[in-house]
Order: C-alpha cells, then structure tokens, then sequence
C-alpha cells in the first residue's frame, strides 16, 4: 500500500509552450529536479510547518494520546518513520511523491473509531500536497531547467 499525490506541469500553459519547445529531449533530469524540491517540500511540511498545503493547522493531539507522547515526538513525527519514508518515483512523464508506509494514508485522510485494527478516529492531518508557494518553487526549478536546456538547443 501506498500514498502519494501528482502535479501535471502541462497544466501550466506557459510551461507547456516552453516545454513543446524543446521537442523530443529527455525530460528526466527535470523531473528528478521536480521530485526533489517536492520532497524537501513534503520533508519541511511534516518537520517544521506542521500545517495542510492549503495552510490549515493541523489538529493538536488528544489530551488522551498527548499523555503517552515523550517531549521530542510532535504531530506526525513519532520516531520520524513516516518523514523518512517520503520518497519519489519517475514513472514515465511522472514524478510521483508518497509514502509507502501502512499509516500514511490514515494520516492524510483520517479515520474514523469503527476502522480497523482501532479505534482508528483520528483527525486527516494532510502532508502531501501542494501550497501556493510549493507551486511557485516548482515552477522555477521548471523555468530554470527550460533556460538552461532552451539556450543550448
């Protein structure tokens, strides 16, 4: 099992016009570019901003679960399995970004008290995704692959 999410770069229409520009080139040093920065993304998300990419804050934990927590454990952060499980895989015209650990869905869409092996009602805390700014930062990593590739061909 596993969880991961995707950015089409063609939706971008300037990015596309650019992109077409350079014909049949071998995209996969872009992507792996793209993979990059999308994990870094992910990594700060769970690490430091603890928030959704939508920018919501995610739930505290219960009263009942912060009593069995230890002072370096935070929000998604128990033994730091899940951050270093965030990895990327180029599929074709794809970079795609997930995890593949068991729980890492729960966390990103929650759970209700009747979910198996339970209770597993816990609040969707989402990691995965894009913010306005993660979206910025991956269209320049995007425009300077294009300079550099549009100015050698």
């Amino acid at each position: 099992m596993s969880i991961g999410v995707q950015y089409d770069l063609a939706s971008v229409a300037r990015l596309q016009e650019r992109i077409a520009k350079l014909g049949d080139i071998d995209r996969r040093g872009l992507l792996e570019q793209l993979a990059g920065v999308a994990e870094s993304q992910t990594r700060k998300r769970i690490n430091e901003e603890q928030q959704s990419p939508g920018g919501e804050p995610w739930q505290a934990w219960s009263a009942n679960y912060a009593a069995t927590r230890h002072g370096g454990q935070s929000l998604l952060q128990g033994e730091g399995d899940l951050v270093d499980s965030i990895t990327s895989e180029i599929e074709g015209d794809e970079a795609l970004i997930g995890s593949n650990l068991v729980y890492a869905a729960i966390h990103q869409f929650g759970g209700t008290p009747d979910m198996a092996p339970g209770p597993a009602g816990i609040p969707a805390r989402e990691y995965l995704g894009f913010s306005q700014d993660n979206l910025d930062e991956i269209e320049a990593v995007a425009d300077r692959w294009l300079d550099k590739h549009l100015e050698a061909a």
